[in-house]
């Protein structure tokens, strides 16, 4: 049968009906039914492979979601290499047979977006070589961003800042669908209007200032006659004052198969309709090629740099820590082979759930059970009773760990290569083993290799945490995992991450109004016993019975204490340092300058506030009832945070006692939730009001919100976070259900989005499944406290805000539990110090110092004052809670 190659021709492009003709001869006596519309996927479905694409990779924080639009649009294999490849150096002799053997292989390239300058030959690496490529060795390209800038530069433009980036804005191209002049290669031929994301400080001038208004329309798509080879396509305007500034969007090379886009096409307010703009490209591209009897090379790419989406960030083939049975063994430890204490596998769950009073809280629960431990860790919803509208579903549910001085510890410090593991033995002094890590292995690997030994099946009726990891990571452990080195010797061994296993625990439902102890135990039952204690304990006390009752009783018998004795000197003022407001208008401007040279988009500054205080003698800080009262020593943690919970309730509020480190959050962010069967969701947090009598009503908030700065900081992070997630969750498997949305809180309004992912619910036959521990991994540090493109923009911060280690503050916090579930917070409005931190204050008095960090997302449209006054506004629920000190 002949194929009948003249049916829906006008559904075409010129370039896909040209393409079409020139293939049809070729395929016609294999194919019996294919619709000439299907264009290049002929060819592809006609040597049984997808069509291959390499994208170079600038290290932005967008790539992945060009590599994803690329994988879904074109139905291709794209595989992803760095602009500095170890294996393919400039240097090296044979570097231009290395570059043409490795283009071989593929049908197109893309030059992704990314951080610089197309004129630093550090920023766009191995771009710059592909435009100066030989006749022969000629491939089909598309530049995007920073690919556009640097094929203006290859023809001899120039490239200039612009005079207020626009970095998350959104406008619509001008391009000419029906030019016939521009038909051979018009990647736009037939694309309907639409919008466009730009990400931008840099422009092409190629003299389009130097057209009068009256030529410009017919002109625009005028080559100029100083570079011959610059072909305009698209152009947005931008309105400043009574001038327009005209920004080249998109061009073609005259005579080479180069094409390059300015905006950025895979940003989630990219309309689709311009999405057929990419589909053209590489109809074009597979044109070219057959045209210009090109063949691509089907040998393996042999280049270790080459990755592939999705990327693998916690699994490992190896099982380093060794898991067999109940025993958690090292095969290396600091002191020759050893075995750590018996640690039990604990598969069994058991529970009991009893009604909640309505007067009980999860702090109540804290102080009726945990007596004088050490530890503690309590992810306490406060938010839940003081929402007048009923319970915050942000924070559903308040989880309680129990007996954590006797749970199995993690720590793991950035740049280590081994973990501490902190193992509890029956009748014995806690143990320290020092498991070192595999050469490449990551810490992520091995907390997967322990989880999975240790994994139980969800029941759809059981609590969000069954029992399993609590803890923290720091910001600094984010940094490692992209690569950002800190300049400075770290000059303590406090963790960056620090997890306990928990077997033991509390799980609060505020919308049930229900409470459930629960156990994971080796064996059967052997944890009813346990629980049968737990809720006679709770429901026996007078605070549960009778809240007022008992709080009065409480409070009678706390005044008859007697707290420990303290030398006057106790008595001394609390010290607070905050940040210089000069100074802080001083980096919010070096930051702007950053981005007006193309080196991020957005940058999160932050700065800390140091407080100073007498240390709480061990014996005060054990009895967490001890009433604060006028001329006693200073507040106890437990009564910090109790402090901090009531002026400035949230979803997702933390007290925690681990690894060395006291941590008080009231954080209103949560940062990734994930369930067993693989559904990730992020939400990200950029734009605040703070509640007063002149925005009291969500209307208001909204008003104020919904402007072009506000929308577009959170569009940024929000096409990170798309980036993050695709990188573990494969092309295809991400979505925004919710974009740029108000949310009120008790003492806040905040906008927010939902980014979700999927996980592969198999394996890949080579590395197991992935967990939510993968994206968790993946996507530290938190992008909203960071910027993008997140590796320059951390490298940014790290310099101007002066090499100090942010610590606790922009990591996280949260759980993953045994049943592969997990809910983790970003680390703000929060306060944190370490043990082993400690000045000499008066008449020699040891004191503690407790931080707390602020600071908000400064972009080419903030101003030094309202980032000043963002920082400061933020700093004041926190700091709030030693009013009653300084």
């Amino acid at each position: 049968m002949r194929l009948n190659h003249s049916t829906h021709l006008h559904t075409c492009t010129p370039a896909l009906i040209i393409y079409i003709h020139v293939i049809v001869e070729t395929v016609e006596q294999n194919v019996h039914h294919v619709q000439p519309s299907q264009g290049w996927h002929i060819l592809a479905d006609f040597n049984m492979n997808k069509p291959k694409i390499l994208f170079i990779d600038a290290y932005d924080s967008f790539s992945n979601n060009i590599v994803s639009l690329l994988t879904t649009t074109l139905q291709a294999r794209v595989d992803i290499l760095p602009i500095d490849p170890p294996e393919l150096h400039p240097q090296a002799p044979d570097f231009a047979h290395e570059l043409t053997n490795l283009l071989r292989r593929y049908d197109a390239v893309v030059c992704g977006p990314g951080p610089g300058s197309p004129n630093l030959p550090q920023d766009v690496g191995l771009m710059r070589y592909i435009w100066d490529l030989e006749p022969a060795h000629l491939v089909p390209v598309l530049g995007i961003c920073l690919g556009f800038q640097s094929l203006v530069v290859g023809c001899g433009g120039i490239v200039k800042k612009l005079k207020t980036g626009l970095h998350g804005m959104i406008r619509e191209i001008d391009h000419d669908a029906e030019q016939p002049s521009l038909n051979e290669g018009n990647i736009f031929y037939g694309v309907p209007p639409f919008k466009a994301t730009l990400y931008h400080s840099l422009y092409a001038d190629i003299g389009q200032d130097t057209i009068s208004a009256n030529n410009w329309i017919t002109s625009k798509w005028t080559s100029p006659a100083h570079l011959p080879d610059v072909v305009p396509l698209a152009w947005v305007y931008e309105k400043r004052g009574d001038y327009i500034e005209r920004i080249l969007m998109s061009m073609k090379h005259r005579t080479r198969p180069f094409w390059a886009l300015q905006y950025h096409p895979e940003s989630i307010c990219t309309e689709s309709t311009g999405h057929q703009v990419i589909k053209n490209w590489f109809s074009e591209a597979m044109r070219w090629n057959y045209t210009n009897g090109r063949i691509t090379d089907p040998t393996t790419v042999s280049l270790s740099s080459i990755t592939r989406l999705p990327k693998s960030s916690a699994h490992s083939a190896k099982d380093t820590l060794g898991l067999n049975g109940h025993d958690l063994n090292s095969r290396s430890l600091e002191n020759g082979d050893s075995k750590l204490a018996s640690f039990e596998t604990n598969r069994h769950y058991e529970s009991r759930t009893i009604k909640l009073p309505i007067h009980i809280e999860a702090p109540d629960i804290v102080e009726i059970l945990q007596g004088d431990r050490r530890d503690f860790i309590i992810l306490d919803s406060a938010s839940a009773k003081a929402n007048r509208i009923g319970v915050d579903v942000r924070g559903r549910y308040s989880i309680i760990a129990l007996d954590v001085d006797e749970a199995l510890k993690l720590e793991y410090r950035t740049g280590d290569g081994h973990v501490i593991a902190r193992c509890p033995c029956s009748r014995k002094p806690l143990r320290s083993e020092k498991v070192h890590l595999s050469p490449g292995q990551t810490i992520w690997q091995l907390l997967t290799e322990f989880w999975t030994k240790r994994r139980v099946a969800p029941d759809d009726h059981s609590a969000p945490f069954l029992g399993g990891f609590m803890g923290y990571t720091t910001y600094e452990l984010g940094l490692e995992g992209i690569d950002v080195k800190s300049h400075e010797e770290r000059r303590h061994n406090r963790p960056d991450l620090c997890f306990a296993w928990i077997t033991k625990s509390i799980v609060i439902d505020h919308t049930e109004g229900t409470l459930r102890v629960q156990h994971l135990s080796p064996i059967e039952s052997e944890g009813n016993d346990w629980a049968d204690s737990i809720v006679d304990k709770l429901s026996t006390s007078l605070v549960w019975s009778d809240g007022l009752r008992a709080d009065f009783n409480k409070r009678t018998q706390l005044s008859q204490l007697t707290p420990p004795s303290t030398p006057d000197s106790i008595f001394a003022k609390t010290q607070i340092q905050v940040p210089d407001a000069d100074e802080y208008e001083s980096k919010v401007r070096q930051c702007q300058d950053f981005i007006a040279s193309g080196d991020s988009y957005e940058l999160c500054l932050t700065d800390q506030t140091h407080i100073t205080r007498p240390k709480i003698s061990p014996a005060l800080e054990s009895c967490p009832l001890m009433p604060l009262e006028s001329g006693k020593p200073p507040q106890t943690s437990w009564q910090l945070y109790r402090s901090l919970r009531s002026r400035q309730p949230a979803p997702f509020g933390s007290y925690i006692r681990l690894g060395g480190a006291t941590l008080i959050s009231s954080s209103p962010e949560r940062f990734l939730e994930f369930s067993a069967d693989g559904l990730c969701s992020m939400r990200p947090m950029k734009g605040t009001v703070r509640k007063s009598s002149a925005v009291s009503t969500l209307a208001q908030a909204e008003a104020i919100l919904h402007v072009p700065k506000e929308e577009a900081e959170n569009l940024m992070i929000v096409d990170l976070v798309r980036h993050d997630l695709h990188g573990v969750c494969g092309s295809g498997r991400v979505a925004v259900p919710k974009l740029n949305i108000v949310e009120e809180y008790a003492s806040v309004f905040q906008m927010i989005s939902v980014v979700e992912g999927q996980l592969q619910d198999t394996s890949n036959g080579r590395t197991p499944k992935k967990t939510g521990l993968d994206v968790l991994a993946a996507s530290l540090p938190p992008g909203s406290m960071t910027g993008a493109p997140k590796k320059r923009s951390c490298e940014i911060l790290h310099e101007i805000e002066g090499h100090h280690e942010r610590s606790l503050y922009s990591g996280v916090v949260g759980y993953m539990d045994a049943a592969g579930r997990g809910d983790w917070s970003v680390t703000i409005r929060s306060l944190f110090r370490w043990d082993d931190e400690t000045v000499e204050g008066q008449n020699q008095q040891e004191h503690e110092v407790w931080h707390i960090g602020a600071g908000g997302a400064v972009t080419a449209l903030s101003t030094a004052e309202g980032e000043r006054d963002e920082m400061f506004t933020k700093l004041k629920g926190p700091l709030g809670v030693f009013d009653d000190e300084a």
